[in-house]
């Protein structure tokens, strides 16, 4: 069975979603101490006080298992940016403090970090619609920081380079190719998109600027 052929889930009780709390916090806590290769759903189960057959029932593998940590993550970090929003004088500026907010937050727990971006990177189709929610989550929180309640489809465009431009630099902070500095260069400098693509701004991308832009950074 395919992830589009997958029926959709029944909501879960409040048991059930309990110990799905258990089951992420036991994740991120294994991860955050020993990286990647420190989740093992055997561990985490016993982390979690939960038998191994459920923890299947939940998360089919452990890449399942890490992206939805990863998604936990993004939904904590949305929560905290909305009861304290950016305070930049202009959209981009507001997108830009955003990411890097997210950025400090994951250099905090760089295994943890780590784990999550490697299973980002490892998931095959199955893993689709979690991937899906991570990415939906992503916009969302660069959308809310732009103020953007009607994107275009221009500005939806900049937000996709933007979010490619953040998951880039991440990588390559975390195999250690740039440093933090260099992160916020790049971060600042894709997030003039937002500028560019704004309606009624010169050279927004009804005239082809900023198509070009977003693919000359690819």
């Amino acid at each position: 069975m395919t992830a589009e052929d997958r029926p959709a889930s029944p909501p879960l009780t409040e048991r059930q979603e309990a110990r799905r709390r258990r089951i992420l916090h036991a994740s991120a806590q294994l991860a955050g101490r020993g990286g990647f290769d420190a989740v093992q759903m055997r561990e985490v189960a016993e982390a979690a006080g939960v038998a191994l057959g459920t923890l299947y029932r939940y998360f089919p593998s452990k890449i399942h298992l890490l992206v939805a940590t990863m998604q936990d993550q993004l939904q904590h970090l949305h929560t905290t940016l909305r009861k304290r929003p950016p305070a930049g004088e202009d959209p981009a500026q507001r997108v830009a403090e955003t990411l890097m907010r997210a950025f400090r937050a994951l250099q905090r727990e760089p295994q943890l970090a780590d784990a999550m971006v490697r299973a980002l990177t490892f998931a095959d189709r199955s893993v689709s619609p979690e991937v899906d929610t991570v990415s939906r989550l992503t916009t969302a929180i660069i959308l809310d920081a732009m103020g953007a309640e009607h994107p275009t489809p221009e500005q939806l465009s900049a937000v996709r380079v933007i979010e490619h431009t953040w998951h880039s630099a991440l990588i390559t902070w975390l195999s250690g190719r740039a440093s933090i500095a260099q992160v916020k260069i790049d971060i600042e400098t894709v997030c003039r998109l937002i500028d560019l693509t704004a309606p009624g701004a010169a050279g927004a991308a009804g005239n082809g600027t900023a198509p070009g832009a977003g693919a000359g950074r690819g």
